[in-house]
């Protein structure tokens, strides 16, 4: 009878113990999730070149296995947009601490990718994209010139 007393409180104290350390455990993580999210680092060149070539070898890709190219050219202009809003805040370090919303970093994605898949897969990428990309390349170098 002893021993089964002293083992009901053993196993409530382990049973208390436990739960106080999951929940300290889980304190501890949030508070460093939301410390992660504080410290974002602006989107460098580097990190820009690299998501800027993924987009272009999944639009590649999808393409060449007959994706429709408007569906593809979307979901990598979007994944873009997803990947420096989560990982760098919507920052680009050549911007300044400028933060951009979905919207213009998806319109900057589509030109930037369909540009380096010029350079990956031109067979891929139909005329009218090509031309249309041609000509807003034209316009931006014209305004730079200004």
């Amino acid at each position: 009878m002893v021993i089964n007393l002293y083992s009901k409180r053993i196993l409530r104290l382990l049973g208390i113990s436990i739960i106080i350390s999951f929940t300290l455990f889980e304190i501890n993580t949030i508070n460093k999730q939301l410390k992660a999210e504080k410290n974002l680092i602006a989107a460098s060149e580097k990190d820009l070149f690299l998501y800027r070539q993924m987009g272009a070898s999944y639009l590649c890709i999808a393409s060449r296995a007959e994706v429709d190219f408007n569906k593809g050219l979307g979901i990598a202009s979007a994944t873009f947009a997803n990947v420096i809003i989560g990982k760098h805040g919507g920052v680009i370090k050549q911007l300044g601490d400028k933060k951009l919303d979905e919207k213009n970093l998806y319109n900057a994605g589509t030109f930037q990718i369909v540009g380096s898949a010029l350079n990956i897969c031109p067979e891929s990428i139909p005329k009218n994209i090509k031309k249309d990309y041609e000509n807003k390349l034209k316009e931006l170098v014209k305004k730079n010139k200004k």
